[in-house]
């Protein structure tokens, strides 16, 4: 168990070097930042399936804890606090349901309220960083879509996870 124990914590500390480089790169590039909050979100999931939700929580606590302290308050660190870094959690739970109409649902669900968070945070905080020329419902339905294609791209993550790599 001793054994167990601290391969889980070398895996955890392995996983928060990865989400946090990818973090810190979604930062810094002025393209592809949603791709690589997206990569990062992938760990969440890998670090469930290898050492299991409870080492999986501290992953992503720390992972959310060193970002903010080294990058600081930053579009990148929060967007995956508030959903990258939490959706695989979400989606772990959700998909224990096993209603595929259900699961779509309450992940929609989840989405819609993570995005009307950031959406109020950044009108609170930042004012005039948020002009769009598109409808708000158009905006709104091709956030939808994303996600959607989003998820079903996570979902094919876990499904080659579990078949060719090796889960001990």
């Amino acid at each position: 168990m001793f054994v167990n124990n601290t391969a889980y914590i070398a895996r955890g500390g392995l996983y928060t070097a990865l989400g946090v480089l990818f973090i810190y790169l979604s930062t810094i590039t002025p393209t592809s930042k949603l791709y690589l909050l997206g990569i990062a979100s992938c760990i969440v999931p890998l670090s469930i399936l290898t050492i299991k939700i409870k080492h999986s929580i501290f992953m992503y606590l720390s992972t959310s804890l060193l970002s903010l302290l080294l990058m600081g308050i930053k579009g990148g660190v929060i967007a995956y606090i508030l959903f990258f870094g939490l959706y695989g959690f979400v989606k772990y739970f959700i998909e224990k349901l096993r209603n595929m109409y259900l699961e779509i649902f309450l992940k929609l669900v989840y989405f819609n309220a993570s995005i009307g968070l950031v959406y109020v945070l950044y009108k609170v905080f930042f004012t005039d960083l948020f002009k769009v020329n598109i409808p708000i419902y158009a905006l709104i339905l091709m956030f939808q879509v994303v996600f959607l294609i989003f998820d079903y791209a996570l979902t094919l993550f876990v499904a080659y996870v579990h078949r060719y790599i090796k889960i001990s």
